[in-house]
């Protein structure tokens, strides 16, 4: 943190004082500052020669072909949607998003994801924009039975990565689920035992073993929805506080964690009603391919 204000810092003072970061960030409009961010990314593009692109490819881990075979990643993904019961809906998610999709519902910093200058960003999670088509769909259908969405998709993290099975870029078979309260937790019960199932089913189906699922209850109310779930209790992971309320989960194989998911708040308040409910859960498929 202390680096980027650093970087930041510098980069203001070449740019003529800090005003202009408060021109930029708030007086324009959002269709003017796209005007001038096309420009500058126009003229920056126009000073580039073929050999700078080359030279550019060999370096950016974000433009870099992934690290899994293309039939090992194919397999698995068809291997995932077949563990898909009927009653969820496969979405063909866009490759960007809104601007704050993953900012602005949970606590992921900004610079976590890649933005453009069409006030948009480069996919981070299909989770995010299956829960904001979830909600369309919640608002248009009025209260009725639960929207089960799911997707596969590529996507880019902004973070520095290091290690085995970490990528800068990787593909999530994403699950979404979102409903109103039905009380005595019928929906967090119901749901989370399908999501789990789901999950287990997709880990077995890629070949990469018996899955493991670690159960970890935020708040005592779930206690219940806990027991229902069977899985190894995980009352120390710390990762997902905050994001997640409630309950959460990760999901091993072969040693190697490849899935997480848990209930969030967002359809709660992406359309004003806390009775709102939301499930939503992922697995990495690049690591899938990678399991013993």
């Amino acid at each position: 943190m202390a680096e980027r204000t650093t970087a930041l810092d510098r980069v203001l003072r070449q740019a003529g004082g800090p005003e202009i970061l408060d021109v930029l960030a708030g007086r324009l409009s959002g269709a003017d500052l796209t005007t001038l961010l096309l420009e500058v990314m126009r003229r920056r593009a126009g000073a580039f020669s073929p050999a700078d692109v080359l030279r550019r490819y060999g370096h950016d881990r974000f433009a870099a072909p992934g690290a899994v075979g293309f039939r090992d990643l194919r397999r698995a993904e068809d291997a995932a949607l077949s563990a898909l019961p009927p009653g969820f809906e496969p979405v063909v998610l866009s490759p960007v998003a809104p601007l704050g999709a993953c900012s602005a519902l949970a606590t992921v910093d900004q610079n976590k994801v890649i933005s453009t200058v069409r006030n948009g960003e480069v996919a981070a999670d299909p989770t995010n924009a299956l829960a904001l088509e979830a909600a369309v769909r919640r608002r248009a259908a009025g209260g009725a039975e639960p929207v089960r969405l799911a997707a596969v998709q590529r996507v880019v993290r902004a973070q520095h990565v290091e290690g085995a099975a970490r990528f800068a870029h990787f593909t999530l078979f994403a699950l979404v689920t979102a409903g109103r309260d039905t009380g005595d937790h019928a929906f967090e019960r119901r749901h989370a035992a399908e999501h789990l199932a789901i999950l287990g089913d997709a880990v077995r189906a890629c070949g990469a073993g018996e899955p493991e699922a670690r159960i970890t209850v935020l708040d005592e109310r779930f206690e219940r929805v806990a027991a229902t779930l069977g899985g190894t209790p995980d009352p120390g992971r710390e990762s997902g506080r905050g994001y997640y309320s409630g309950l959460c989960f990760k999901v091993y194989a072969g040693g190697l964690e490849v899935g997480d998911g848990g209930f969030t708040d967002w359809t709660a308040r992406l359309l004003g009603n806390r009775k709102e409910r939301l499930l939503i859960s992922a697995l990495g498929l690049d690591r899938l391919t990678l399991t013993p």
